[in-house]
This record gives C-alpha cells, structure tokens and sequence, in this order.
C-alpha cells in the first residue's frame, strides 16, 4: 500500500498517520514560515483549477482520469496534498519539482 504525502509526514512525526493538521499547525510543526506554506497551499489550490485532470480522484487516488470535478479530490484537499509534499520532501533532502522557487 502506498502511502499519501499527510500519512508519511505524520508517521515521520509521530502522530497518527491518518490525523490532519491545520496551516497554521503545518508551520510550527515544519519550522518553514507562514508566507512560504500559504504560497504552497494557494499554488494547489490554482493548479486544481487550471488543470483539474492532474487532480487525483477521490477515494481511489488515481492518476488522469477524465471525471468530473465532484469526483475528484477538492481543491483543498489537493492544496494541502502539495503542501505535505513540499514538507516531506523539504525535510527529506529530496530534490523537489514544484514550488522550486520558495526554496532559498
């Protein structure tokens, strides 16, 4: 089973894998600043609206399929999906491929 970006920051951080965490949680539990997770966070909320083909579908996860938005993940749901990745890969030293440029 593969786990999502929420599971494996929180198994990494000791909470339960399936607990969600706030923004403003996020911030004081990554140590990144306010400004830098709420662009993240805004980011996923603008590529759900501009590419919702991208967006996972819900329940299931899969990649590309060509639903309707109601059956995709919401755009906060996807929002905060980037905004774990940013995290995870951040504090795993993994080289990241979006929001590259708030990364200083």
């Amino acid at each position: 089973m593969v786990l999502t970006n929420k599971q494996q920051f929180n198994i990494r951080n000791g909470f339960d894998k399936n607990q969600s965490h706030t923004l403003n949680s996020l911030v004081k539990l990554s140590g990144y600043s306010r400004y830098r997770l709420q662009k993240v966070y805004d980011r996923g909320i603008g590529a759900w609206n501009s590419n919702i083909r991208s967006v996972r579908t819900a329940g299931t996860f899969k990649k590309n399929e060509n639903l309707p938005r109601s059956k995709k993940l919401s755009k906060e749901q996807w929002a905060f999906g980037r905004l774990y990745s940013f995290i995870n890969k951040l504090q795993k030293g993994v080289e990241l491929n979006h929001d590259t440029d708030l990364v200083k």
